[in-house]
């Protein structure tokens, strides 16, 4: 792993340069106007939005974790059809957000990218309360084991229910990469302390919605299994409300950024701009490329980037010819931003493997809990509510990282993060090979006994606890402090400064894509261990299914992943810090202008 030089950064208008108390990042009011770091960001404005992340996901989680008990009990889905359905609507949930990025950095910026997002997210939450609710938009009650003998949801139901479940993916495509990107830019690069308190900011970010998960999958699960799906649907309704007024009461508080353009057409004039000139020679001195005056970027309060050899080819966009057009010349500046997102992808790819991973902590570890025994005294377990383990061990997991293991390791690493973020992945990559691994021997044990029960056939519950499915959910969650946490910083952190929420939003991709890859390993591996008369490793019927077998294999689709992870971090270059650039570029400035007055005195 390397590192390229330095960029040069400004932040708008020079009075921002000698005001030591304004902002030197660029970030302005809602008007439009320079901010005082007293009076606007910081943790007082990010404290409204980890608030909102808590209630938000108490919301979404409360819908999510259940949602495959219901499509089976209520809608009367099979194994694989329930389980595809979550995740294909999970994954939509996680992909939206590249529109949402696209809108706040090309046009509404990202605060009002959100609002207009909220308003559709808390539509599509209010119709399927109301589709769980009111009797003619769903089947009639069946307690038939066998789904086939049980009336199917008609045409108009499933339309109701998976508009409302689409509409609500839609509003959440707004709010996810950008209410993040928000609290991040609460903090100014160019101040040490704030800069000091953003490195904790994204482990306290995902404390707060594993805080606001943690209630949905213990209340919000129990209520849905024992008083009724109405007030288990309505009450996380009701917190996604309160939530979105506690962001707007902060408004006040808040920093922003205007919106740069485009990012997808500033990256692809780049390309363009490159292949159409690809057989012009790149000059040696990197001078001669493309670049705008100083002035621009001044007045712009833009980051000016040096040029560097990696993704070389992409070079020739700043190679000065006879024409100026915008899809044949681009700025030095310009093709740096679009090597640093092209950069990422390798990584980005490296996390598809583990976001299939945790796409089945909803799915078929949730079914894995029916099939057992989930009574404590007279209580009865709701199976979904295991995930809350998952949530209390990266709780647990994330302050026992941030307060000791940070400060422990620093000593010897002398990195304000300890670990670099490529490293923490990495560690998060290893314990997805446990997880499955566990998976496979405590899905291998539950089928033997099983089996020794008589229990294969007919499908009843075995006579084990819920909670020796627990190692596989504490894993996932040590894995996520590691893994998730470092993941959505690194994108933030690695992506250029006019495009942090497209870099943002790349996280959201990677579950994303990693639930449609679970969907298409499911049906695949469903069908394909069915042909030739064989019995199948997934049927309605776990006692007779061979999950053991599907988790071995994901056990080794993860090992092979992190070897493809180490080789591409092997080659990958971080981008350089931009936060103590402004001296730099503050002084030449100051050249430049001073050699512009000299040579005005002169001709007087």
């Amino acid at each position: 792993m390397k590192k390229e030089r330095k960029s040069s950064g400004v932040e708008g208008g020079g009075e921002q340069l000698q005001g030591d108390d304004y902002t030197q990042d660029g970030t302005v009011d809602l008007k439009g106007n320079p901010v005082l770091r007293s009076k606007r960001g910081g943790w007082t404005a990010c404290s409204f939005v980890v608030v909102y992340e808590v209630f938000e996901r108490m919301a979404y989680y409360g819908i999510s974790s259940n949602l495959v008990l219901y499509l089976t009990r209520k809608l009367h889905q099979g194994t694989v059809k329930s389980s595809n359905n979550v995740t294909n609507w999970v994954g939509t949930i996680w992909i939206t957000p590249i529109l949402g990025a696209y809108v706040a950095d090309a046009h509404l910026g990202r605060y009002w990218t959100f609002i207009v997002a909220s308003v559709i997210y808390l539509s599509g939450m209010s119709v399927l309360t109301l589709s769980v609710s009111l009797p003619g938009l769903k089947p009639p009650p069946c307690h038939d084991t066998n789904l086939e003998n049980c009336k199917k949801a008609s045409t108009l139901q499933l339309a109701v229910f998976y508009g409302a479940l689409y509409t609500l993916a839609v509003g959440t495509g707004g709010t996810k990469p950008n209410i993040s990107t928000i609290g991040a830019d609460q903090f100014d690069d160019f101040e040490p302390k704030e800069k000091a308190h953003k490195l904790s900011f994204f482990n306290w970010w995902m404390f707060s919605i594993f805080f606001g998960t943690l209630f949905a999958n213990t209340v919000l699960v129990y209520i849905q299994d024992n008083v009724g799906w109405s007030l288990g649907y309505g009450l996380p309704t009701l917190g996604l409300a309160i939530s979105i007024a506690i962001f707007l009461a902060g408004t006040p508080f808040y920093r922003h950024r205007v919106p740069a353009g485009s990012p997808f057409t500033r990256m692809g004039r780049v390309i363009v701009a490159a292949i159409r000139k690809w057989r012009v020679p790149i000059p040696t001195d990197p001078k001669q490329l493309y670049e705008l005056d100083l002035e621009v970027y001044a007045n712009k309060g833009k980051f000016r980037i040096d040029s560097t050899n990696t993704l070389r080819f992409l070079n020739k966009a700043a190679v000065k010819t006879s024409s100026n057009s915008p899809w044949m010349l681009c700025s030095v500046t310009q093709v740096e931003e679009t090597k640093q997102m092209l950069r990422m992808i390798p990584i980005l790819m490296a996390t598809f493997v583990p976001s299939t991973m945790v796409a089945q902590i909803n799915t078929l570890f949730v079914k894995q809990g029916t099939t057992l025994d989930r009574r404590i005294g007279n209580f009865i377990i709701p199976p979904a509510s295991l995930i809350a383990f998952v949530t209390i061990s990266l709780l647990i997991s994330v302050v026992l990282y941030d307060r000791f293991f940070v400060p422990f390791i620093r000593r010897w690493t002398k990195n304000p993060r300890g670990i670099t973020l490529l490293q923490r992945m990495g560690i998060g990559l290893v314990f997805h090979i446990m997880i499955m691994t566990a998976a496979s021997l405590i899905e291998n044990y539950r089928l033997r006994v099983a089996k020794d029960h008589g229990l294969v056939e007919n499908g009843g519950q075995v006579p084990l606890t819920i909670f020796i499915l627990l190692p596989q959910f504490v894993l996932m969650g040590i894995a996520d402090a590691f893994l998730e946490v470092a993941k959505i910083e690194f994108f933030y952190d690695q992506a250029p400064e006019s495009m942090k929420s497209l870099g943002t939003s790349y996280s959201s991709t990677s579950l994303g894509l990693g639930n449609f890859i679970s969907s298409f390993l499911l049906s695949t591996v469903s069908r394909i261990t069915k042909e030739h008369g064989h019995h199948g490793w997934i049927l309605n019927n776990l006692n007779a299914s061979h999950l053991d077998y599907y988790y071995a294999f994901f056990a080794i689709l993860n090992f092979f992943n992190l070897i493809f992870f180490l080789v591409v971090i092997k080659f990958y270059v971080y981008k350089a810090e931009v936060s103590d650039s402004m001296v730099v570029l503050a002084e030449e400035l100051q050249g430049i202008r001073l050699q512009g007055n000299i040579q005005e005195e002169s001709r007087i």
